[in-house]
């Protein structure tokens, strides 16, 4: 009996089509994307054993199913293959050589003024007012800005307790603060499409879709408990003590800045 030869590189080959199948079900999970991609392979099989029956009109008319959903497939999907993009060009480790490209000049930003962040997130806990502070690192959020309304101000308590001061008209939304500065308010973050609790709100879950998708620092104050959590690298860390606010923030940004300076010695090694 003949056997299907099979070499190293097909085993590999395998290996990579599994690994790829299960990143996407890993970034689809909680979506209806596994549904739809059911049905698309179904639909598939289908037209396989149609043509291998050699059923010409019914072969026919899935072959032009499948042609047309190709493109269907971009408008569908088009949420995930965004996110999918983002993520992909989060991950600076592996793609130094871009990264350097873009980000030439940009090595002596401004670190962020934390202490009025954390003074006025104290406060706003004490009086249970929902906040969203974006703290920009080294990701370029100019989308996320042009989403919003442009401030361009000295970051302050005030500024802050005032824009999400809850009649006030941009207290809706996230604020972008950029080193001293405070960039756009009323921000439209990305709400993570991972599975999270139940009792997570709107603002904790932008929160982390923003994190997974940046390298930015997210402060969250929730309007319900009064309670501050910070969203970073795709995880939340929630009922953080206003005492250790300051602290935990800083051991953020050192980390960030850690991590910057490791992949410019990669780089120029």
């Amino acid at each position: 009996m003949d056997f299907v030869p099979f070499t190293f590189v097909d085993f590999i080959d395998i290996v990579l089509v599994a690994a790829i199948m299960y990143w996407i079900y890993r970034m689809t999970r909680g979506t209806n994307a596994p549904y739809i991609l059911s049905g698309i392979i179904l639909v598939y099989l289908m037209w396989v054993i149609v043509r291998a029956l050699n059923m010409e009109l019914l072969s026919s008319i899935l072959g032009q199913v499948i042609s047309v959903g190709v493109l269907a497939l971009f408008i569908i999907f088009q949420p995930e293959l965004r996110r999918f993009l983002q993520i992909i060009g989060t991950r600076q480790k592996q793609f130094n050589f871009i990264t350097r490209i873009f980000s030439l000049g940009e090595d002596g930003r401004e670190q962020p003024n934390l202490a009025p962040i954390v003074t006025a997130c104290r406060e706003m806990a004490q009086t249970k007012t929902g906040a969203l502070i974006v703290i920009r690192q080294e990701s370029d959020l100019q989308l996320i800005a042009d989403g919003g309304i442009a401030i361009d101000a000295k970051l302050s308590v005030s500024l802050l307790k005032n824009i999400f001061f809850k009649n006030a008209p941009l207290h809706d939304g996230a604020v972008l603060v950029e080193g001293d500065r405070v960039v756009a308010a009323k921000c439209i973050l990305p709400v993570t499409q991972s599975d999270v609790p139940k009792d997570y709100g709107t603002r904790h879950r932008a929160a982390i879709g923003m994190s997974e998708i940046s390298d930015a620092i997210i402060v969250v104050v929730s309007e319900e408990t009064g309670g501050i959590s910070i969203a970073h690298s795709g995880e939340l860390r929630r009922d953080i003590d206003p005492a250790r606010l300051l602290q935990i923030l800083q051991r953020y940004v050192t980390r960030n800045t850690v991590r910057r300076e490791r992949r410019q010695r990669e780089g120029e090694q």
